[in-house]
């Protein structure tokens, strides 16, 4: 669905958008607006909205916007995920090769913002935010999701064990058991077997290939998502220097941040 994707330049920021998520103020950045931070990026969203970001632990945490009030001066609380509980209110997350996940609740307005790398995915921190906005009154149906830049499976290499660890989030697609009596590397080979999966053989013993991007869509299947309702960006973190960090290519701690304004 690269269709979906469309790059803007707003204040001499590049900023990539997707169409799924037009109705908000939203977007994902690059490594062009480092060092900016979300207070001075949301005038670029939308300069009347409140400020709301978490410190991220690579966590299945997910706390309201009120929850995570701003915050100028001592820590913020420990989260990886956001949900907007009013108007006005810009969610933000800054990612470095992880999934930074963007949602949008077409009858109601409510976003919420998503820290998704491999820990958290594994924790099934997608689908815990999907169920809470369905708490707050969210239908499933209503909701449009964008998976932004990340690093792509081709090129992630992990160890058989994270692979494993993973996959059993999406093993009942595979028709195999997700518990822990099942041997890592039968999780693995099983899941290979599936066409389009995102766990992709390695030719070095004892690693895998994983793409993080494609378990946050089968987790969203095992939920209903449909996929009319979720994009998922065309650009590898790793692979495109020029535009974006990637922690796992440089080693250095350099973000690019991903915001959204709930209407």
């Amino acid at each position: 669905m690269t269709e979906l994707w469309q790059w803007q330049v707003v204040q001499d920021q590049p900023t990539l958008v997707c169409d799924l998520l037009r109705p908000w103020p939203h977007g994902f950045f690059t490594r062009h607006g480092w060092p900016q931070i979300p207070e001075s990026l949301t005038d670029i969203l939308d300069d009347q909205a409140s400020v709301h970001r978490v410190k991220q632990v690579h966590g299945h945490q997910v706390l309201t916007a009120n929850q995570a009030q701003t915050v100028t001066h001592g820590p913020r609380p420990e989260a990886d995920g956001l949900t907007s509980d009013a108007p006005g209110q810009a969610l933000w997350v800054c990612t470095a090769d992880c999934n930074p996940v963007l949602i949008g609740d077409r009858a109601t307005g409510k976003t919420a913002a998503i820290h998704a790398g491999w820990r958290g995915t594994a924790q099934g921190i997608l689908p815990l935010t999907v169920r809470q906005m369905q708490a707050q009154g969210s239908r499933l149906e209503d909701l449009v999701i964008a998976i932004g830049p990340a690093i792509a499976g081709d090129v992630y290499q992990v160890s058989v064990a994270v692979a494993a660890q993973v996959g059993r989030t999406i093993a009942a697609l595979a028709d195999i058991q997700a518990n822990e009596e099942v041997p890592d590397q039968t999780v693995v080979d099983s899941l290979q077997d599936l066409g389009g999966t995102p766990i992709l053989a390695d030719p070095e013993p004892g690693k895998a290939r994983l793409d993080v991007r494609q378990v946050n869509w089968w987790q969203l299947q095992q939920l209903g998502i449909s996929a009319d309702q979720v994009a998922i960006a065309p650009h590898c973190t790793f692979q495109e220097p020029e535009r974006f960090f990637s922690y796992r290519r440089t080693g250095k701690k350099q973000v690019q941040w991903s915001g959204i304004v709930s209407r």
